[in-house]
């Protein structure tokens, strides 16, 4: 299926909009997966964030021929609207840990009566579910992954949290997502992980990058406390 051409935009004398409709989908994360990665190739490109439905770049300030640069960028947007999606062995996946109980997961029992099922239930089709990574935003490391299954889509909180605690893993909407540092939040907290999300040594900063897969994979009490969980925050 042909993807519509995307559109560029000048922000200021060094940055530029990319913009692929205005639907979230998976034809258009894979039309900016594929121009995000083609894009990297280009030296004079001084930064690029990915998002649901854009890609924000910056040229670097000593950009040899800009104008060369540009049309060098719409000619890429033109071959994005050709391409297929990117296979599952192209990406990569991220395997996340996860406890999921009333302890570290204060929302579990609210979901599931929201939701007309077990604890047991919302767990299993959280975690047997294969995400994608549409976006990284709200603070560092903090990726927005969708889908939830239909019949786990649940409204965010009426009132946020003062403080989700760091490992939180949480769903809103139609969208599933994991704390990776204390902040507030108003997503519906079921669980928690051990893993470390965020590395500040790192280039790259956050373990999942746009257009990874994510998997959540339930462990026990033990397991989590043996990884290095914690039990408090709440």
């Amino acid at each position: 299926m042909t993807s519509p051409k995307p559109t560029i935009e000048q922000v200021n004398e060094e940055a530029y909009l990319l913009r692929f409709g205005n639907h979230i989908n998976e034809q258009t994360a894979d039309q900016i997966l594929w121009t995000t990665r083609q894009l990297k190739r280009l030296h004079d490109i001084q930064d690029l964030i990915p998002s649901y439905t854009t890609i924000l770049l910056t040229l670097k300030t000593q950009a040899e021929q800009p104008h060369k640069l540009i049309d060098e960028i719409e000619n890429i947007l033109n071959e994005s609207t050709e391409q297929a999606a990117i296979p599952l062995d192209q990406r990569k996946t991220v395997v996340i840990p996860v406890y999921y109980g009333n302890e570290v997961g204060p929302d579990l029992q609210e979901v599931a009566k929201h939701c007309q099922m077990t604890p047991e239930e919302v767990i299993q089709r959280h975690s047997a579910t294969l995400y994608r990574a549409y976006t990284i935003g709200f603070t560092p490391g903090f990726s927005f992954l969708g889908s939830t299954p239909d019949e786990l889509h649940i409204p965010r909180k009426r009132t946020p949290r003062h403080q989700a605690p760091k490992g939180s893993v949480a769903i809103a909407e139609n969208q599933t997502a994991v704390y990776p540092s204390v902040t507030p939040g108003g997503w519906q907290i079921i669980g928690r992980t051990p893993m470390e999300l965020v590395d500040w040594n790192s280039e790259h900063l956050g373990l999942i990058a746009t257009g990874d897969s994510v998997r959540f994979e339930a462990i026990s009490r033990e397991a989590f406390l043996a990884q290095g969980g914690k039990l408090d925050g709440f």
